[in-house]
């Protein structure tokens, strides 16, 4: 038989996680988790009238003289699209280049957690980096993009 002390030793740390686990676990989490999920993981969502671009088929045309795209004015510049209404991460790669990415993690299927680091956006739900570079060995998804003027087109 076993003497009370090692019984509470026993026993307790499991009711304990039992009745406190998952609304500890809960309690811990980020609640933007929920918000942050894909939920068109095989393309775009645009929404917004006059928030500098436009959406023709599978073309979006963007006004790169827009405050909202100020963000892209310098080699090196990124911005996530998330915050006016478009599913898609920018990075200007040179003075004649600006690459549009996913928004979608391939891993996990996360939205805006991302930071640039280096040739790479990072994604700070789990940590994984995907390179910027748009080589078919990519994972990040790239779309084609050009620029004429002031206008960048991107399609999609």
């Amino acid at each position: 038989m076993k003497d009370r002390r090692s019984f509470l030793k026993e026993v307790c740390p499991t009711v304990a996680f039992a009745f406190f686990g998952l609304s500890f676990l809960e309690a811990c989490s980020s609640d933007s988790i929920e918000e942050t999920n894909a939920t068109n993981p095989t393309g775009p969502i645009y929404s917004g009238s006059d928030n500098g671009f436009t959406q023709s088929g599978s073309t979006l045309t963007i006004d790169l003289t827009h405050p909202n795209f100020s963000s892209l004015s310098n080699v090196g510049d990124w911005m996530n699209g998330n915050s006016i209404g478009i599913s898609m991460l920018f990075l200007r790669t040179s003075s004649s280049n600006i690459q549009a990415y996913t928004n979608v993690c391939p891993h996990e299927g996360t939205q805006n957690q991302w930071i640039k680091s280096g040739n790479n956006f990072r994604c700070e739900n789990h940590g994984r980096s995907y390179s910027t570079d748009c080589s078919p060995s990519a994972e990040l998804t790239c779309y084609s993009t050009s620029i004429n003027g002031d206008t960048l087109e991107v399609s999609t």
